[in-house]
């Protein structure tokens, strides 16, 4: 018993260790990481400004009927960073300036040269974008778009402006410059040092409870909880500061270029602005730094870094659990007692690793991200949301439309989508189920003629592969040239459009899967049938049974054991039977036939939400694991008749 309630401070130490290295280290990477992004971040922000700054001179150099050439070339060289700057103007289809000699600006722009055109193309892209954002009174095309180029420097353009008043795009200012992230004077918090004085000081209080163990093990958890938590808040401080120093290297470029054009001119406040020439409202016109608007940036991110880090943190306590309380060990052990058993397991093992779980925990991390097509260069603390996808997905309740919309059912809706996926699979399972008994008490009959041609016969539809059956049926359905359309219009009937109803594309899918799904219950009755003992019946019959009596009271209970596994099996795989949907209906009519699984395939593959659909996905998971458990429990199927 004392065995049971000591701990050995030899695994809480290492659990310690472990459960804070992990953390802490994770954390400072994360971190760093964040810093080279807001670094880069930087880089581009002071490239738009001097952009910005460019394409205003030019503007003005245009109003004045000055020479842009020298304009352009006089403003590059007070930048050790820019490595050229080119004016095309789209509507005079002509390079109008360039600080590459090799350009020969000023030139016409030539249809055959490939480099022109994707000068001239974007210039009229930017026209066109310009235009988009005004006609419609909203910003949603970006005007000045950031590449960064394999060799590290970045690409810009910006839009060329008339000069008068209405500001109309005529062209575009390129820009290819090096990226210079500033230098981060702030020091953050040492992962090691807190590791070091963690570790101390959680052994420290743990050592007075080393006879209990459980007191012990909670005692210098609270302690490794505290100094990760500390450690966080250190971390996230020291980010805010790392903001303010980048917002003042931005400043400071804004400060140097409005030197160098000259403020009574130009509006250098119009210079510091976001992707749709929109300003940041960060750095006033006299260069200060307004500290408010910077910690307000940041508040997004700052709330997602916390996030992350506070997962990070229950990781470490996790694993600190595993090993200080000595699951670890046990697990060792139990691998070094049964090595021969493991070894045998083990290439099994290590395909349920990379081809089950690790798929699924990269899911489930995925679904707690914002990650689309257009953001996953993005690092990962700028898309982490936490569970903002599941509470979109679990607290949309809209499922019908306004009156302006039409009315109707918003048949992308989450709970629209699940009540018709749980009508789908009961209809289903109900069909196969009932259809599949039916067949095999039928085939069960004692001295049936041909009974091994039935039964080749009937597990047919299970045999061909189910996408090729979908494709046959879908055909089958077709409004003009399908066979079931072309049977109604003999028997004197109107063909029927059956994928522009919701009532008749149900029905469709539910012929078509229903003949995919009796054989396979037919052949686990008609299995289970045959091994229940023919004394069973016989004692039925003396006590007086009659067929009805028989089959509930000795048919039903002897096929629990085998039957109900399979209607679970069953209902897993129709309530994610992909393959039917997609091909048959494709979900029309307007995704009311959509079931769970093919809108979480639309909102991957079609709409490129990723997080989402994962998190779409992770629901589904969630939902079959609960109806299995339950059914497990409810029916005792494991029990045994």
């Amino acid at each position: 018993m004392s065995h049971e309630k000591n701990i050995s401070l030899a695994q809480l130490a290492a659990g310690v260790v472990l459960g804070l290295a992990f953390g802490l280290l994770l954390i400072s990477r994360l971190a760093a990481a964040g810093d080279e992004a807001a670094g880069e971040a930087a880089a581009s922000q002071s490239a738009v400004v001097t952009l910005s700054a460019a394409a205003d001179l030019v503007a003005a150099a245009q109003a004045a009927d000055e020479d842009v050439q020298e304009t352009v070339r006089r403003f590059a060289d007070g930048h050790d960073d820019v490595i050229s700057i080119r004016v095309v103007d789209v509507k005079k289809r002509s390079l109008l300036a360039s600080t590459l000699d090799a350009d020969g600006a000023p030139v016409r722009l030539q249809r055959k040269s490939e480099e022109h055109k994707v000068w001239y193309d974007l210039g009229k892209s930017l026209q066109a974008a310009d235009k988009a954002n005004r006609d419609e009174g909203r910003l949603w095309k970006e005007l000045i778009l950031t590449e960064r180029l394999d060799d590290g420097t970045l690409s810009l353009s910006a839009p060329l402006l008339d000069g008068a008043e209405t500001s109309q795009v005529i062209g575009v200012v390129l820009l290819n410059a090096r990226a210079e992230a500033p230098s981060l004077g702030t020091a953050r918090p040492s992962p090691w040092l807190f590791l070091l004085l963690g570790t101390l000081l959680a052994l420290a209080v743990a050592w007075p409870l080393r006879n209990k163990r459980y007191p012990a093990a909670a005692a210098a958890g609270t302690v490794a909880a505290l100094v990760l938590a500390f450690f966080t808040f250190a971390t996230l401080n020291a980010l805010g500061a790392d903001r303010l120093a980048i917002e003042e290297a931005v400043a400071e470029r804004l400060a140097a270029d409005a030197g160098r054009t000259g403020t009574g001119a130009l509006d250098s406040s119009t210079w510091d602005v976001d992707p749709f020439r929109q300003p940041r409202s960060i750095i006033a016109t006299d260069g200060t730094i307004d500290a408010d608007a910077v910690d307000a940036s940041f508040a997004s991110t700052r709330s997602r870094f916390r996030n992350v880090f506070s997962v990070l943190s229950l990781l470490g306590l996790v694993l600190f659990s595993f090993v200080g309380l000595g699951g670890a060990g046990r697990t060792v052990q139990t691998i070094r007692e049964n090595r021969e058993a493991y070894t045998f397991i083990a290439p099994a093992m290590a395909g349920m690793l990379f081809l089950v779980f690790f798929p699924f925990f990269f899911g489930l991390t995925l679904s707690f991200t914002d990650q689309t097509l257009y953001n996953v260069n993005e690092p990962f603390y700028e898309r982490w949301v936490g569970f903002d996808n599941y509470v979109k997905i679990l607290t949309d309740f809209n499922i019908f439309e306004s009156a302006e919309a039409g009315g109707g059912v918003n048949y992308e809706n989450f709970y629209w989508t699940l009540f018709f996926t749980i009508c789908w699979t009961v209809v289903n399972v109900f069909i196969g189920v009932t259809l599949g008994m039916a067949l095999a008490l039928a085939l069960n009959t004692k001295d049936l003629a041909f009974r091994p041609i039935y039964r080749v016969i009937l597990i047919l539809p299970w045999a061909v592969p189910n996408y090729i059956t979908a494709l046959i049926w879908k055909g089958m359905f077709h409004q003009q040239f399908g066979s079931v359309n072309q049977i109604l219009q003999i028997l004197g009937m109107e063909p029927i459009a059956w994928f522009d109803n919701t009532l008749t594309s149900f029905c469709a899918v539910v012929t078509t899967n229903g003949w995919l799904s009796f054989p396979f219950m037919m052949v686990v009755a008609l299995g289970g049938l045959q091994s229940i003992p023919a004394d069973l019946y016989e004692a039925a019959r003396i006590d007086g049974a009659n067929r009805w009596q028989q089959f509930t009271n000795v048919t039903i209970p002897a096929l629990k054991p085998v039957m109900v596994p399979a209607i679970i099996l069953s209902v897993v795989w129709t309530f994610n039977m992909f393959n039917i949907i997609y091909l048959v209906s494709g979900g029309e009519p307007g995704h009311a036939t959509e079931i769970l699984v093919t809108q979480a395939f639309k909102l991957f593959y079609e709409q490129y939400q990723y997080g989402y659909a994962a998190a779409y996905a992770t629901v589904i998971f969630g939902i079959l694991l609960i109806y299995g458990t339950w059914q497990n429990r409810v029916t005792k199927a494991n029990e045994g008749v």
